[in-house]
């Protein structure tokens, strides 16, 4: 392992899985060390018991890896065993707190346990302080593990601009439209014969997910109790025949008014917090701003910074709220796998996961 913390996947053999697989390989501080399947699969070498759907190979140092079952006995060695979850909803809200129980970190991608008021919702640019959190899950629990959790791709897409301008003028209340990406849906994702040459104005859940993760995201962290942010939202996503990348038009009104110079400024002008810096996979541009009239656009924009970067653009005036603008982020990456492995680097950082 090579002093790498070894890690678990949950879940592998599905999309969101594979690309932990991927992602994992060559990690400078993680090393994939066992993967959890289905009934069909366990018991089989990971590559012949996957069907992978990502560009390129399946990594070498997951191929021969034998499919376990889904259980919290992965024998795992090290201190703080972790585990990066791509369950589906229902076997995470079995599972997960089965591995956090059994002295696991669970690293999640799903979205059982996203607003349960003691598990950290976490994006490390945004809310970092949030895994302060961790010590009172675990004394509600009698968990000597725990569970952490990565918001849904949709509120990924709008959550950073939406932090920036907090900060800077306070925020009351947003107005989001999301144009979602079919990889959203996994696979086989959206029937062909419903997404092309149309729009899809439903997303199963994705309506209250938009409208209320960011009030968590938003909120404060105080004697390890959480406060949500009080922020007024009402959101509508979509279904678009694009592969990759959620492209969202938002409306704000802030606390106090601003220009839209003043915004783009904040913007253009914003850091990120300091223990950003010690993360392996952070972008060195995590929020890119475009000023040109037709940007963001999901192929030119969603790959910048390896799929990790939000990119902004078309600030303007609203005529309704006070201010207007477009956001993108990559939804398979910074809005799923990527933005786990970017938790776990934070947990790492701070301490809550021992290297």
């Amino acid at each position: 392992m090579n002093n790498k913390i070894p890690v678990g996947v949950l879940g592998a053999t599905g999309t969101v899985g594979q690309r932990f697989v991927q992602l994992l390989e060559n990690h400078p501080w993680f090393e994939v060390a066992t993967v959890t399947g289905s009934e069909r699969t366990v018991g089989r070498p990971y590559a012949d018991g996957v069907n992978w759907k990502i560009n390129g190979d399946i990594p070498d140092g997951a191929a021969n890896l034998i499919v376990q079952p889904t259980e919290p006995n992965l024998g795992i060695s090290g201190t703080s065993p972790i585990v990066f979850s791509a369950l589906p909803t229902a076997e995470a809200r079995e599972w997960e707190p089965q591995f956090a129980a059994a002295g696991y970190a669970v690293v999640t991608n799903a979205s059982a346990f996203r607003m349960t008021p003691d598990v950290p919702l976490l994006i490390p640019e945004v809310n970092p302080t949030h895994t302060e959190l961790i010590p009172t899950q675990q004394a509600n629990n009698n968990w000597s593990g725990f569970i952490v959790a990565s918001p849904n791709c949709s509120t990924t897409s709008v959550i950073l601009p939406l932090k920036v301008w907090q900060e800077a003028f306070g925020l009351e209340a947003a107005l989001m439209t999301t144009m979602q990406a079919i990889s959203g849906a996994g696979f086989p994702g959206v029937s062909s014969m419903d997404i092309l040459d149309n729009v899809v104005p439903y997303i199963g859940g994705e309506d209250g997910k938009l409208e209320n993760e960011p009030k968590k995201l938003l909120g404060t962290v105080t004697d390890g109790a959480l406060a949500l942010a009080d922020i007024r939202a009402s959101a509508q996503a979509n279904r678009v025949p694009v592969f990759d990348g959620h492209l969202a038009s938002v409306s704000v009104k802030l606390g106090q008014k601003a220009s839209v110079a003043e915004a783009i400024a904040a913007l253009e002008t914003w850091q990120p917090p300091a223990v950003c810096a010690e993360l392996p996979s952070a972008p060195e541009r995590p929020l890119i701003y475009r000023h040109e009239p037709d940007r963001p656009q999901p192929r030119l924009d969603r790959d910048s910074e390896d799929g990790l970067a939000w990119t902004v653009g078309k600030v303007r005036q609203c005529g309704v709220l006070d201010l207007r603008f477009m956001s993108i982020t990559h939804n398979t990456l910074r809005g799923a796998a990527s933005g786990s492995i970017l938790n776990a680097e934070l947990l790492v950082a701070q301490g809550f996961i021992k290297r």
